[in-house]
């Protein structure tokens, strides 16, 4: 099995305009617009609009507009696998700071968490599997896949938490440690390919595909690490991702879409992201409440398990 590591990473700018003055709607009448992100007649506001709407960012950061979206058309690229049962006693989540039951939108599956996953390219050719970072979606290898498809059955998946899959609350059948993510990374890999595989993982969620890479040898055909942490200077997160860990700080700033996703995004270098692609990573915190907890738990497990996993390992890679 052969191992690459490159310093390549899926990183995004630093500074780009999210909000700007609402010239485009007068404010002396109605817009002719309805904003509803739903069916609700009681909903005022509608997700995701195209930047030629202008302004009109709702306290929850939605749009004024019932156009499709990025994120739409992301969506019906895709499918939904089930794997990994869901752990806990089957009670509905509740959210953690007020105790009050989530809405069905913010409830996860009662037996196997729901996984969405997009593939490209003949089912017959060697699978390659596109596992993204921390905190992204699968939709970051969506120029990539058109191009792997070529020679290799090509699937990208977002890990439980993130995108359009499953986003348990924390202690309702999933806590987000790095043990049970190795775990249902080997549930969702036997769900996608029977064969073995050539796995690509970005970031901070290395250390779990190589940990499964060394339990699961016999299911490895290559093992393709970009932008890995290395040492243990690399387990501190960066204070973009660290504030989200922090107590009732981080669940306020994990329940803001644009911190959660622009600016925890932008902020790791000079790839300057379009406005329609934020509205992509925008749509998990736009729509739920459980995606903001999640990454609320996933920040507080690698802040604390990535600095044991790299000293108990002096070189946390080696096979």
């Amino acid at each position: 099995m052969a191992i690459c590591l490159s310093s390549a990473s899926l990183s995004l700018p630093k500074h780009h305009p999210l909000i700007s003055t609402p010239q485009s709607l007068p404010r002396n009448r109605r817009s002719p617009i309805p904003r509803r992100s739903s069916n609700d007649p009681n909903e005022d506001y509608l997700l995701d609009a195209p930047v030629s709407v202008g302004d009109g960012f709702s306290f929850s950061g939605g749009k004024y507009s019932d156009e499709p979206s990025p994120a739409d058309e992301w969506l019906k690229q895709g499918k939904f696998v089930k794997a990994h049962p869901v752990g806990g006693t089957g009670e509905k989540a509740k959210d953690p700071i007020f105790g009050l039951a989530m809405g069905a939108s913010s409830q996860a599956s009662t037996d196997l968490f729901r996984w969405f996953c997009v593939e490209s390219g003949n089912a017959g050719n060697p699978p390659v599997i596109l596992i993204h970072g921390f905190p992204s979606q699968a939709y970051s290898y969506r120029k990539v896949l058109p191009i792997l498809s070529k020679k290799n059955h090509a699937i990208a998946f977002d890990w439980l938490g993130f995108g359009f899959s499953d986003k348990p609350q924390p202690k309702y059948g999933f806590d987000y440690t790095l043990k049970e993510y190795v775990d249902s990374l080997e549930s969702v890999i036997n769900v996608l390919s029977k064969d073995k595989v050539i796995l690509v993982v970005q970031g901070y969620f290395s250390p779990v595909v190589v940990k499964y890479a060394k339990d699961h040898q016999e299911k490895i055909n290559n093992l393709i690490l970009l932008n890995p942490p290395l040492t243990v200077a690399h387990a501190n997160l960066p204070s973009t991702l660290s504030i989200f860990s922090n107590f009732l700080l981080g669940e306020m700033f994990s329940q803001d879409p644009l911190r959660a996703s622009d600016k925890a995004l932008t902020s790791c270098g000079p790839y300057k992201m379009k406005e329609d692609v934020a509205m992509v990573y925008r749509r998990p915190y736009l729509t739920s409440g459980s995606s903001g907890f999640a990454l609320n738990a996933i920040s507080r497990s690698m802040k604390k398990e990535l600095k044991v996993h790299f000293s108990a390992n002096s070189f946390p890679f080696a096979l």
